[in-house]
């Protein structure tokens, strides 16, 4: 809150930009680490150390990190909105803008495999828990029916709570595995976000490809109109000289004849 308050006191573009570019690159720093952490995760799944807690945690993570992407990419867009302050060098900021994007981009692709590094061994895990659970049936079923046939009264009321205990099981282990089709459905569609702010990132950068191009072509044309203005300079210095060389020959062919017709002149007086 200190630093918001600071960085909102200021008022100024250069403030804003610096506020971004702060958030941006601390949002990208808890990205990593929260790839890291989900890596450590999924190198649990499908072993002993495999429960609904760990996937509860995994999912939890894999959540919250998807959000803070989703964030940094509004905040990134925002951010290469903003104009330059006057007597700023624009493309320091356009270079900052781009190491961001370089690394937020680096970020979502170790995120998005670790997404499908989860996806794909809980569906792994999923379809041995499944195979599981249908062969226990399967076995319980034939203990249970085996009691039966036995017609004893004791063992039919064994087997009538064993068959009751075996179905809240069951029932149980079928929550349980539709809770785990449904995590692995949001994952999924969490992943599909993800490679929609690829898209957008992919926007923005031809976004600001096309601005590049512009301020190049700016450059360009300026420097077309300064070498434009120097040649035209230079033929107005020859112009200028070649107009005083006519005007020194002008002069000296007055001169000279003035001369001639004072020496005329002063002859003619004398004869």
């Amino acid at each position: 809150m200190e630093g918001m308050t600071s960085y909102q006191s200021g008022g100024g573009r250069n403030t804003d930009l610096q506020k971004y570019s702060h958030s941006i690159g601390s949002n990208i720093q808890k990205i990593s680490q929260n790839v890291k952490s989900m890596q450590q995760l999924v190198n649990q799944l499908g072993t002993d150390q495999d429960n609904q807690q760990l996937r509860t945690q995994l999912h939890q993570v894999q959540r919250y990190t998807g959000g803070l992407a989703k964030d940094t990419t509004v905040e990134l867009r925002t951010f290469k909105s903003l104009p330059v302050p006057p007597g700023q060098d624009s493309r320091t900021w356009q270079m900052q803008a781009e190491r961001l994007t370089r690394e937020f981009t680096q970020a979502l692709n170790e995120f998005q495999n670790t997404q499908r590094q989860a996806a794909s061994k809980e569906k792994e895990a999923l379809k041995k828990a499944r195979a599981d659970s249908d062969a226990q049936f399967f076995e319980d079923s034939r203990g249970s029916g085996a009691l039966v046939d036995l017609g004893e009264t004791e063992q039919k009321g064994r087997s009538q709570q064993s068959q009751i205990q075996q179905q809240m099981e069951q029932e149980q282990e079928m929550v349980a595995l539709q809770e785990r089709e449904s995590q692995i459905r949001q994952l999924e569609s969490d992943i599909m976000d993800v490679n929609q702010i690829f898209k957008d990132l992919a926007t923005m950068v031809h976004e600001q490809g096309e601005i590049v191009d512009s301020i190049e072509a700016n450059v360009e044309a300026a420097q077309v109109h300064v070498s434009q203005a120097s040649t035209q300079l230079s033929q107005a210095r020859s112009y200028q000289n070649k107009a005083r060389r006519k005007k020194i020959c002008i002069i000296g062919i007055v001169l000279v004849v003035l001369t001639i017709i004072i020496l005329i002149i002063v002859l003619s007086s004398k004869n």
